[in-house]
C-alpha cells in the first residue's frame, strides 16, 4: 500500500529485530526462513517476511500450554488474559502487559472520540463480560475518557432495557444484531417512553455496522440515534473506526498497525481499491505481537489524503464465508443487505444445504408473508438465484448478544 506513514514504518523497523531477539515463536519462525535483517522497503518486507496464520498460533499454544511461546516479556510481566471466541476453530488465549493494555485502551478512546462521545456521557455496555477482549477495553476506555460506564453483564434483555432507561444512558455499545433486538424489546416493554436518551450507538462484531440497510433499521429502532461502526480482534485489539460523517468508511489506526491487503489465493498485494484480505502487524501491542497476521477479513482499501488508510464499505465479510451457489458467489453481507432493506423483517436465518449434488440456499424470516415474498423477489433480482424464503414464527429464531450465527449448514 503506497504512502505508508513514516512513523508506522519506523515502528515496524524497530519491532522486527527486537521481536526476533526476544520472542521464541517469531525467533524460530524467522530463523527458519532466514529473516535476520531489517527490511529495506515495504516491498522487501512483503517479499521476505512470512505471514502468520491463526492455525500456527493455535498449534503453538497446544504444544506449549497454556499460553504458547509468542511472548516477548517474562510471564510475570503479563497482567491480562483474554480469549478469542473460537467461532472458526479452537479459541486462543492472549496475554497483555500493563503497557500493551494501556496502548489499546488509548486506541479505544480514539474510537469513542471519533463517535462524538464526551466526558460526562453515560455509556451502557449491553453484553456479558466474558473472556473476550473488546468489552473490557471499551469499558476502561470510557472511564479514561471521563464517562460513566454501566456494565450490562448478567442481565436479561428486559432488565438491560430498564437499566438503560433508569440511568439515562445516552451511548450504547453492542453488536448490530443486539441493537435491533434490544430496541424491539424497549419499544414493546416501554412504549412511548420519553426517557430513552440514547443518541449514539457504537456497534462491532458483525459487518452490519457498515451495511446501509442494517444501519437504517437500527436508527429507526432507536428514534434516529447515530450508528457508529468500528472493528477489532482479540488477537490485535481495536483496528479501525468509522470516519465521522462518512458511513461505511473505516479508518485504520495506523499508529498501532502496519496494514496490507493481499490476494488470499496468491498472497500477493492487490492494487489499491481492489478487494482482498486484510493483513496486520501490531506496532504498539508488542508484548504479544503479530507480524503479517492474516485476519481473514475481506476489505477494499485505499489511501485518503485526509484520513490515511481507509476501508471502503467496512469489513465486507470473511474470506472463507463466501459460498458458490449454481456458479454465483454469495457473501453473507450481500444477503444481510437485502434482508435489512425490507423493513417488515425481524430476525432471519440462512440454511446452506449440501444434501444434493448442487448446494442450495434457503431463508427463514420472522415477517409477514407478503414481506417474505417480496424478499424472495429481491434476492432473485439481485443475485440471479431463486432462494426460497419461508415465514418463521415471531421469536422462534435464535438471538445472540455476541456475533449472530445466522448461517447453518446441513448435509456436510
Amino acid at each position: 500500500m503506497q504512502g505508508i506513514p513514516p512513523a508506522s514504518w519506523d515502528s515496524l523497523c524497530r519491532l522486527l529485530p527486537h521481536t526476533t531477539a526476544v520472542n521464541p515463536f517469531y525467533g524460530r519462525k524467522f530463523a527458519a526462513v532466514g529473516c535476520s535483517s531489517v527490511p529495506s522497503s515495504p516491498a522487501d518486507f512483503a517479499a521476505r517476511f512470512p505471514f502468520t496464520a491463526k492455525a500456527e498460533l493455535v498449534a503453538d499454544q497446544a504444544a506449549n500450554p497454556p499460553y504458547g511461546t509468542n511472548l516477548s516479556e517474562p510471564l510475570a510481566r503479563y497482567t491480562r488474559c483474554h480469549q478469542t471466541s473460537g467461532t472458526t476453530g479452537s479459541p486462543m488465549r492472549w496475554l497483555d502487559t500493563p503497557e500493551s493494555w494501556s496502548g489499546m485502551v488509548d486506541d479505544w478512546v480514539k474510537v469513542f472520540q471519533a463517535a462524538g462521545v464526551k466526558p460526562g456521557d453515560s455509556v451502557f455496555f449491553a453484553f456479558s463480560f466474558g473472556p473476550f477482549l473488546g468489552f473490557w477495553l471499551a469499558f476502561e476506555a470510557a472511564q479514561r475518557l471521563g464517562c460513566m460506564g454501566i456494565a450490562g453483564g448478567g442481565m436479561s434483555t428486559s432488565l438491560r432495557a430498564r437499566v438503560l432507561l433508569e440511568n439515562g444512558c445516552n451511548v450504547l455499545c453492542c453488536t448490530p444484531t443486539y441493537a435491533l433486538h434490544l430496541g424491539s424489546v424497549l419499544a414493546a416493554e416501554h412504549p412511548g417512553t420519553d426517557r430513552n436518551r440514547v443518541r449514539t450507538i457504537l456497534v462491532a462484531g458483525e459487518p452490519g455496522g457498515s451495511i446501509p440497510s442494517t444501519r437504517e433499521q437500527i436508527r429507526r429502532a432507536w428514534n434516529g440515534a447515530a450508528v457508529f461502526d468500528h472493528h477489532g480482534m482479540t488477537e490485535v485489539g481495536p483496528v479501525t473506526h468509522e470516519v465521522p460523517d462518512e458511513p461505511g468508511i473505516l479508518r485504520v489506526l495506523e499508529d498501532s498497525f502496519y496494514a496490507e491487503v493481499i490476494d488470499p489465493a496468491t498472497g500477493q498485494p492487490v492494487a489499491e481499491g481492489q478487494p482482498g484480505e486484510l493483513v496486520l502487524t501490531t506496532l504498539r501491542r508488542t508484548a504479544s505481537p503479530l507480524i503479517r497476521y492474516r485476519t481473514g477479513d475481506r476489505v477494499i482499501a485505499r489511501r485518503d489524503p485526509k484520513h490515511g488508510l481507509i476501508l471502503v464499505g467496512g469489513i465486507l465479510g470473511r474470506i472463507d464465508d463466501m459460498v458458490i451457489i449454481r456458479g454465483v458467489n454469495v457473501y453473507p453481507t450481500a444477503i444481510e443487505e437485502l434482508v435489512r432493506s425490507v423493513p417488515g423483517i425481524g430476525e432471519y436465518r440462512v440454511t446452506l444445504d449440501h444434501r444434493n449434488p448442487m448446494p442450495e440456499l434457503s431463508l427463514e424470516v420472522e415477517a409477514p408473508a407478503a414481506d417474505a415474498s417480496f424478499l424472495e423477489q429481491k434476492l432473485q433480482a439481485a443475485l440471479a438465484l431463486r432462494i426460497p424464503v419461508t415465514v418463521a414464527e415471531e421469536g422462534c429464531l435464535p438471538r445472540s448478544e455476541l456475533k449472530a450465527k445466522r448461517w447453518r449448514t446441513i448435509g456436510k
